[in-house]
């Protein structure tokens, strides 16, 4: 276990920066997941605490040592990378001894280093096997493995994931967050799947344009955006946004939207005028009784559990909505709609959230 500290940290290639003064702390023990679209610099960010990217700027302090300028072998971390990356004329035993060797270890040492590995991520029955006679889900098991022989101070993960199968993917995600409370280890995450972050993660760092945009648990991510972006990317179907004129003063103000229909908030905000409003498809309720205004289903997704309305607005504005599992709305179905203003947020044009509560 080991507490992983950036101060002040940036890093470009170039004339172009990918990493723009970050500054966080991963907590002992702690599973913390790097999340963004391609590009945010989140796994450049994981190869600068491996040592894999060097640190132009700022400092890199792991388990209390400066160590942007130690090798990679030095710092005390392994990283499982996307690609497996094992070797295919060796069997998944000599694949989870191969490093162990390198530095020496006795056969003794690497035995039971092997054994222990196998037997957490239970891939006993593989050990003589090679790559090409294993699933995809047995070789990231493998690769796991080969870190975990390491007994390393923290796990690094850059989208180990990716390139499973969807029901794989949901299998080895429970796995992942098994293996985290077996080790008791460090481990950082990354991930442009929002699925995997708000299910795996103890914290989520979002990160957008090289900077980070909001650190907090996945709950506090998505209940609390700091920004539209945090917004729109956090969550499946993503946010409504729609433009609305604000009146009023203090907390009490009115959100009037471009169908004419108004809403009563309670959000304090700077002043009156034009906002984003906000909107998670469960804050809005296809009703038969009073709304708050009305739609026009386009699209009707049932997926047994609940069904997704997609409506479209007198004026043009498109909503989703959330209605019951045995929901019996059509397409071109004219319908109310209630919002919850409990759940309702307000983003001003930079960006920056306002929320009900």
């Amino acid at each position: 276990m080991a507490e992983i500290a950036l101060n002040n940290v940036s890093k470009s290639f170039g004339a172009v920066t990918v990493i723009d003064d970050v500054t966080f702390t991963v907590q002992s023990n702690e599973f913390l997941v790097f999340l963004g679209p391609s590009g945010s610099g989140k796994s450049t960010l994981l190869r600068m605490i491996a040592g894999l990217e060097t640190i132009d700027q700022g400092e890199l302090v792991i388990d209390g040592v400066r160590s942007e300028k130690l090798p990679p072998g030095q710092r005390g971390v392994a990283m499982v990378f996307q690609n497996y990356a094992l070797y295919p004329h060796m069997t998944v035993f000599e694949n989870l001894a191969f490093g162990l060797r390198n530095i020496g270890l006795s056969n003794d040492d690497i035995a039971a280093r092997v054994a222990d590995a196998a037997r957490i991520l239970e891939i006993e029955e593989l050990l003589k096997r090679r790559p090409a006679q294993l699933s995809g889900g047995q070789r990231q098991r493998v690769a796991i493995g080969r870190a975990i022989v390491k007994e390393p101070k923290a796990f690094l993960f850059d989208e180990p994931l990716s390139n499973l199968d969807a029901a794989l993917r949901v299998r080895t995600r429970v796995e992942l967050a098994e293996l985290h409370q077996r080790v008791k280890s460090t481990m950082i995450y990354v991930t442009h799947d929002q699925t995997e972050a708000m299910t795996m993660a103890d914290r989520i760092i979002v990160l957008n344009n090289c900077k980070i945009e909001q650190i907090g648990t996945p709950m506090e991510v998505y209940s609390h955006p700091n920004t539209r972006f945090v917004a729109s990317f956090v969550g499946s179907p993503s946010m409504n946004f729609v433009d609305v004129v604000l009146t009023g003063s203090g907390t009490t103000r009115t959100a009037t939207f471009g169908d004419g229909s108004t809403i009563a908030l309670t959000i304090a905000v700077p002043e009156a005028g034009t906002y984003e409003l906000g909107i998670r498809p469960e804050a809005i309720r296809v009703t038969k009784g009073d709304a708050d205004t009305t739609g026009q289903a386009t699209v009707v997704e049932r997926l047994g559990d609940r069904t997704l309305v997609y409506l479209r607005l007198s004026d043009g504005a498109m909503l989703t909505a959330l209605d019951e599992g045995k929901s019996t709305v059509q397409p071109g179905d004219q319908v109310g709609l209630s919002f919850d203003t409990n759940q309702l947020h307000l983003f001003d044009s930079s960006g920056l959230a306002y929320h009900a509560d």
